[in-house]
């Protein structure tokens, strides 16, 4: 078996965040649906930009990229596989994802359509509405795959957004197929219902017969499972995949198995600022947790405290480190 030198590696839609705080009325003068990822064209891209003017926060983004951000921060090594072009955001995300302390080397396409950028506009109630231009992210294809770096990895995490495009697909499900036959884990994240509501039979069969760990949110799984009981879709959840985690905001979350379900409690914050990434960031602690062989109530302590960090100020990556928050929390990272 190769040996494994990294504890995650994603495979994503390399997007570059721009976040900018808005009134309520911002959204519905400009047709925005809140708290919905929204997928939008280059004009609209356009359009949107210029409306959020110069007072921006701008950050390399994409669901499993934060997830990497924060594996890093934790001090584990990360892995990254995603598509950008050769413009002005391509190299942003490039550099900033590398100084983050991330394995990226998935070459940068030459020709149109420019990088990714999700437009996140949010309210003062922290919530956050996406408005998201695929561009190049979507045209990762299985040449794409780098198979030495996910066999490299513990785990593979895999990015439900990317299921949008069958290309990107095909190279999603060869990833996954790499990992298997290395005898790594694959984690999956569902992204959005938005992804659940198109894909459903896919990912009930990747699920099944690819997933180690599944990442949702409690809407996520209900769509998944078409149930409006959570304990019902739960249960089918558990039948499919060894561990099933489902995040419920201000709730806590769940991580299920076949023999047990541990309740892990939220960390409480002084305030919430955006809650951009805070799904992202609790795959990372718990991620990078499992990875080092944590039993579940520690992986969702860590996930949970990297979840309250990001959601406490503006942006989807930690501000500060969580390996040193963690550390004062008595934590082994």
């Amino acid at each position: 078996m190769t040996q494994t030198r990294y504890d995650v590696v994603a495979v994503g839609n390399a997007i570059i965040d721009i976040l900018k705080v808005v009134p309520d009325t911002f959204l519905a003068d400009e047709a925005i649906t809140k708290d919905a990822m929204t997928l939008i064209d280059e004009p609209r891209a356009d359009h949107l930009t210029a409306a959020f003017g110069a007072d921006v926060t701008v950050a390399a983004g994409g669901s499993a990229a934060n997830t990497m951000t924060g594996v890093a921060s934790l001090g584990g090594k990360a892995g990254y596989i995603g598509k950008v072009a050769g413009d002005a955001l391509g190299q942003r995300f490039t550099h900033e994802f590398r100084a983050a302390g991330v394995t990226f080397n998935t070459p940068a396409r030459a020709n149109p359509p420019g990088t990714a950028r999700c437009l996140i506009a949010v309210t003062p109630d922290g919530h956050r509405s996406m408005n998201t231009y695929l561009g190049a992210s979507t045209l990762l294809e299985g040449d794409d795959i780098d198979a030495a770096l996910i066999r490299a990895g513990k785990v593979t995490f895999l990015e439900g957004y990317l299921f949008d495009r069958d290309e990107a697909k095909a190279a999603f499900v060869r990833a996954a197929e790499i990992a298997r036959a290395a005898e790594r884990q694959v984690a999956l994240t569902l992204s959005d219902t938005f992804c659940v509501d198109r894909h459903r039979d896919s990912f009930r069969h990747l699920v099944a017969g690819h997933i180690d760990i599944l990442s949702s949110n409690e809407a996520e799984i209900l769509s998944l499972y078409q149930s409006t009981d959570l304990e019902t879709a739960l249960a089918a959840a558990r039948k499919a995949c060894p561990i099933v985690i489902v995040t419920r905001g201000d709730k806590g979350s769940l991580i299920a198995t076949a023999d047990e379900t541990v309740t892990v409690q939220p960390i409480p914050v002084s305030k919430v600022v955006d809650t951009t990434g805070a799904g992202d960031l609790y795959a990372a602690g718990f991620l990078f947790a499992h990875a080092r062989g944590r039993p579940l109530a520690e992986c969702g302590a860590i996930a949970s405290l990297a979840a309250a960090e990001v959601i406490s100020h503006m942006g989807p990556r930690p501000e500060q480190n969580l390996r040193g928050l963690a550390l004062e929390r008595g934590f082994r990272v």
